[in-house]
């Protein structure tokens, strides 16, 4: 794909990237860590039939969601043309069934509220229209139904690991309270409750070495991940 889409979707990773989002680290540490922790956030008794995955890559989150869930549907869905390529076999095995599509998530085919979750991991750092994407999240939706986000912050995104690593547009980078900020505005209840700042090992300058060591973990800084359950108001 190229570097976006003809109506400036989403910006592709590099190379590395997409080699990086097929480890073992990406699925434990960052994947799987995310979805503990989104879990734990949850109003009690959901139990989403059809999810949607924005930004599903390679799949690798389509087995998770199965697991924890038990949906009726997921859809995978990713803006790259080739997504059926690259996520055909995690879709084929995945004990729920999967339909892939390929979507801009700032402009989705779907009609209101045609989904009970909508998963967004990873992704929105990638999305260049985010402020259009988070009212298609709250479209889609059904009231009462759950948004389950986890991203990255400027702070993380902006180091110079990452800059020389992968690639995002650099000026749609946000902060963890203006990520929140921007749930919120699109409708969604959203407390306090339900947010999560993680301090992980692998989004930190220095990669966790200085903990490793026994240094203590700074409590004054800035986030670099959050993680926040998001519930479009009302009853299905």
């Amino acid at each position: 794909m190229s570097a976006t889409s003809s109506i400036e979707a989403f910006v592709e990773e590099t190379s590395f990237g997409n080699w990086f989002l097929r480890t073992a680290t990406w699925k434990v540490h960052v994947l799987r860590r995310a979805l503990n922790d989104l879990q734990g956030l949850m109003p009690a008794g959901q139990r989403p039939e059809r999810i949607l995955d924005v930004g599903c890559g390679f799949g690798h989150s389509f087995a998770e969601l199965s697991k924890r869930f038990h949906p009726r549907l997921i859809v995978g869905m990713d803006p790259d043309p080739g997504l059926h390529k690259r996520a055909q076999a995690e879709a084929q095995a995945c004990p729920s069934p999967v339909e892939l599509h390929a979507d801009n998530a700032s402009c989705m085919a779907w009609p209101d509220g045609h989904f009970d979750m909508v998963f967004c991991h990873q992704t929105f750092h990638h999305i260049v229209a985010q402020k259009e994407a988070m009212a298609e999240f709250f479209r889609v939706l059904k009231p009462g139904g759950t948004l389950l986000f986890a991203e990255s912050t400027r702070k993380y995104i902006h180091s110079l690991p990452i800059r020389l690593l992968f690639r995002h547009p650099m000026d749609v980078q946000r902060t963890a309270p203006e990520y929140i900020a921007m749930i919120r505005e699109a409708g969604f209840d959203l407390p306090d409750a339900r947010i999560s700042t993680p301090y992980l090992w692998w989004s930190r300058p220095d990669i966790g070495f200085l903990e490793w060591i026994g240094r203590p973990v700074p409590t004054e800084r800035e986030e670099t991940l959050v993680n926040a359950v998001a519930v479009k108001p009302g009853q299905a």
